[in-house]
């Protein structure tokens, strides 16, 4: 975590007041829809009341352990553009910093 990112396991539409309160300007979502089965919200269902909210939003699913470098750089495109700081989850938050560090470590973030 640093001023511009924070991790986050699996929120629900319900969660992103506390997201705003929060002081964050975007989420990224890095969880497959359908990933936990049928009880875990779809990103449209979170991307509707973050926009609504005034966040930007982007879904960006990767499956854990298979991680790309095309997953890097595509996270690391939205990263860089999105008004910050942004918040980043999946189940538990994991793979989302792992997509951080490997951005990180391959130089690609702009902060």
């Amino acid at each position: 975590m640093s001023e511009n990112v924070g991790f986050a396991g699996q929120i629900a539409p319900e969660h992103v007041s506390q997201v705003v309160e929060k002081g964050f300007k975007s989420i990224i979502n890095n969880r497959p829809d359908m990933e936990g089965g049928p009880d875990q919200p779809t990103s449209a269902q979170i991307e509707e009341v973050a926009r609504t909210a005034g966040l930007n939003y982007v879904h960006q699913p990767v499956v854990a352990g298979q991680i790309t470098e095309l997953d890097v750089r595509a996270f690391a495109n939205h990263y860089n553009e999105l008004p910050k700081p942004v918040l980043m989850f999946c189940r538990t938050g994991n793979r989302s910093n792992n997509l951080f560090q490997l951005a990180k470590q391959m130089d690609l973030l702009d902060d």
